[in-house]
């Protein structure tokens, strides 16, 4: 499956696009200067493919080359964060 995110700035969240489909998206807002993500979800119709896991790992590592803070408020982002520690770097304490 090929899957890739876009900011969608103007609605304060990342999109997951899943073949094309809008497949998740990831809620978002940006604090003084840390990006802090409030929500996610994935289109029932796209769960049990994993692409939550994509969902968190493009948009951390979009947030990254554009050098954000992040803070993870959405219990799934926060999760992955804490099995994933390669994002240690981008978190904002």
């Amino acid at each position: 499956m090929d899957v890739s995110v876009r900011d969608n700035a103007s609605e304060h969240r990342y999109e997951l696009i899943a073949d094309g489909a809008q497949a998740g998206i990831a809620a978002y807002r940006v604090r003084d200067g840390v990006t802090i993500i409030t929500h996610s979800e994935i289109d029932p119709a796209f769960r049990g493919k994993g692409l939550g896991n994509d969902l968190a790992r493009l948009t951390l590592d979009h947030l990254r080359s554009t050098g954000a803070r992040v803070v993870p408020a959405c219990p799934f982002f926060a999760k992955y964060v804490s099995e994933h520690h390669d994002y240690d770097d981008i978190l904002e304490n």
